[in-house]
């Protein structure tokens, strides 16, 4: 809510603005500190300094309250720097496409600012040039839910061409809450892989003490630039603490926790490795680095739909779509009064993929007599996939082929490591 108009006075008799420093006198307190931006969700009686310690203070204000000018903010002039070049070092390429990892720190008055160049994002992380060389470039500066599957195909070419111009790997920042699509999309993109494709995100700012954002991109250039892999891969906090960050297959992971440092794991296998002390343990198996070139097969069909069944679903609630990948319940079931909605789809041309709510598991849809209908009625299974790693291979699939076959053929492959041959028991949380 806005600050009351008499603070606002205050400020202004005291010549006082943001970034100055102040202090605030109340009765027997006394605080000096950086004067904040007010926030709109802070009361309308409390002013927000930065103390010497870094820590941010709300401190409310009365009518005995007095507020002086200690000094004012100097501008400074914004210094260009060059980003070091080590000969014995790997170089890797960092493309961002905005998020909370794409993110710098202004540390006088705590604002957070999205890299607006190359630079800015190369040394958001200094520590970074202690294991490689950067090449960075900022692709797009976006919420990941405003990520659609043009900017998919976008940033497969771009990483292709800095894999094929001699990047030992590349590094992709990006908002976690469509993480796992875009490195579910990447993974059949891109093939042919001369170094890993990692993707990175934060779940706290950089303005925060528990941000995992430093972290999580140091882990992320560790791998892209020393480890073998020739795959996508997520890299993110492993435990809530500080101690280890995991390697997740592109196909095989999901956001699990809201805010979490460690909300990404790997579903119905293990994860395919580590960073920790500075070093990298490599656990499940994996494609390796080739010597390239690398290719780009951005064919996708758009017209696809994800949909969740849910009881009292109707018919007309399933959409004539090319492509539709139900989440059904269990084994991969939905209510009986759906079945002649999706017979009639499937006639039509609609190409059905059936996913689990469950996540965990395989989808089965030979040991119910329900199930069956469905596979008669010519819906695929879905295998172990997860319902959005289901949802980009199909959109994929539908760009790859016209015959109804070859689509499900496609479909029932396993083509970027995301159907398991084997489901470990304790792949399982």
């Amino acid at each position: 809510m806005p600050r009351k108009k008499g603070i606002e006075e205050q400020l202004k008799a005291a010549h006082a603005e943001v970034g100055d420093t102040i202090k605030i006198m109340r009765k027997d307190e006394q605080y000096e500190g950086v004067l904040m931006p007010h926030h709109e969700f802070s009361d309308s009686d409390i002013i927000t300094i930065k103390l010497n310690t870094g820590y941010n203070i709300g401190v409310a204000v009365d009518h005995d309250t007095t507020i002086t000018l200690v000094n004012k903010h100097k501008a400074t002039q914004k210094q260009i720097k060059t980003i070091p070049h080590d000969p014995n070092k790997p170089t890797i390429s960092i493309i961002s496409t905005g998020g909370t990892i794409a993110c710098y720190i202004e540390y006088r008055t705590g604002a957070v600012h999205p890299a607006s160049s190359a630079e800015e994002l190369a040394f958001s992380v200094p520590e970074i040039f202690d294991i490689c060389n950067v090449k960075s470039q900022v692709a797009y500066q976006m919420l990941s839910e405003n990520i659609e599957p043009c900017h998919w195909q976008t940033l497969a070419e771009k990483i292709a061409e800095e894999l094929n111009h001699g990047a030992a790997g590349v590094v992709i920042p990006h908002g976690t809450d469509t993480l796992g699509y875009t490195a579910a999309a990447l993974s059949f993109l891109l093939k042919n892989l001369s170094g890993p494709v990692v993707l990175v995100g934060a779940q706290r700012s950089s303005d925060r003490p528990s941000s995992d954002a430093a972290q999580n991109l140091m882990a992320a250039a560790r791998v892209a630039a020393t480890s073998d892999i020739g795959e996508v891969v997520i890299v993110m906090h492993g435990e809530i603490s500080d101690t280890v960050s995991t390697i997740h297959r592109g196909t095989k992971v999901r956001k699990l926790h809201t805010s979490r440092r460690d909300a990404f794991k790997t579903v119905n296998e293990e994860p395919l490795g580590t960073v920790e002390n500075n070093g990298i343990t490599m656990k499940g198996s994996y494609r390796k680095k080739t010597a390239g070139p690398v290719i780009v097969d951005k064919k996708m069909e758009e017209d696809v739909a994800l949909v969740y069944f849910y009881p009292g679903m109707k018919p007309e609630d399933i959409p004539k779509k090319k492509g539709l990948v139900l989440v059904g319940t269990g084994l991969g079931h939905v209510s009986i009064k759906l079945m002649p909605r999706i017979t009639h789809l499937i006639k039509e041309g609609t190409t059905i993929v059936m996913t689990s709510q469950c996540l965990f598991g395989r989808v089965n849809m030979r040991v119910y007599s329900a199930g069956r209908d469905l596979l008669t009625a010519g819906v695929i299974s879905g295998e172990d996939m997860l319902p959005e790693t289901a949802f980009v291979k199909l959109m994929w699939t539908l760009g790859q082929t016209k015959n109804k076959e070859e689509r499900e053929k496609l479909m029932l492959s396993n083509i970027a490591g995301e159907i398991s041959e084997r489901i470990k028991s304790d792949a399982f949380l």
